[in-house]
């Protein structure tokens, strides 16, 4: 394996568990330095042990604004600089119906998952840009199959993925020539990404087999996607190899948007 992205300094959020633990174990064998923000302190400390000096850790919410500065300052404090920044922290909907939701949950969703899927996109590219405007950076947004088509997850998670995809273009728009802006959308990964709190009593939760037979029917090329599947698509954008490229999506769905009708 070779070095593409040796040198460079990556602050990934989320990047302790699924595919932002993909994309952290990736990036460290590819030479980067990996700061990651995570709310358990037994998986981070996990991370840290394993990795040493090539990773630093902070526990924080994401959903914070003073969480996402922190982690930006200890990153640069610890390595000097920040060349990429990776938007990755997520929660999901457990695919709840809208009609069988109270207005109570429903209320209580919206703030729970958009303030963590969109507000943390919102608040850790803020506080991220000043460091990024001096290395010519790059932002890298975790997208999804659900920024595009329904029912990749109920309405909560998809007008999130939606939001981000918003969020992603106008940036890029916004902060060229000096950051380049791009974002990966995964199809059905199987993941741990658990059901948030107030749609649980809402959620038939399913075993991984039947997860991964659901994930195999919806893409052509039959794929029950794991978070590995995803993690060159990131290497690309946060590389220089990418230097051309700002606004786009990579999608690494299994070929979602070919499926047709069948």
């Amino acid at each position: 394996m070779g070095m593409t992205l040796k040198d460079k300094v990556v602050m990934i959020t989320g990047g302790a568990s699924g595919i932002g633990e993909a994309v952290t174990r990736r990036f460290i064998q590819e030479g980067a330095k990996v700061s990651i923000i995570g709310r358990s302190k037994d998986t981070l400390a996990k991370m840290k042990e394993e990795f040493g000096g090539n990773i630093l850790t902070y526990q924080g919410d994401v959903s914070k604004y003073e969480d996402n500065e922190r982690a930006v300052q200890a990153t640069v404090e610890q390595y000097g600089k920040l060349d990429v920044f990776i938007a990755n922290a997520g929660v999901f909907d457990g695919f709840a119906k809208f009609a069988d939701v109270t207005p109570e949950a429903l209320s209580e969703a919206y703030d729970f998952l958009l303030n963590i899927n969109v507000k943390g996109s919102f608040f850790g590219a803020k506080a991220a840009l000043e460091e990024l405007q001096k290395t010519n950076g790059t932002i890298i947004f975790t997208v999804s199959g659900a920024s595009f088509y329904p029912d990749g997850g109920g309405v909560w998670y998809t007008a999130s993925k939606h939001a981000q995809i918003g969020l992603m273009r106008q940036l890029a728009f916004e902060l060229s020539p000096s950051i380049r802006v791009n974002a990966v959308a995964p199809g059905g990964t199987l993941t741990a990404l658990s059901v948030i709190p107030p749609l649980r009593p809402f959620v038939k939760i399913v075993d991984n087999d039947t997860k991964a037979s659901s994930i195999k029917k919806r893409n052509p090329l039959q794929l029950a996607q794991m978070p590995e599947d995803h993690v060159a698509a990131y290497v690309l954008l946060a590389s220089d190899e990418s230097r051309a490229i700002t606004g786009e999506v990579i999608s690494s769905d299994g070929g979602l948007s070919v499926r047709g009708l069948g």
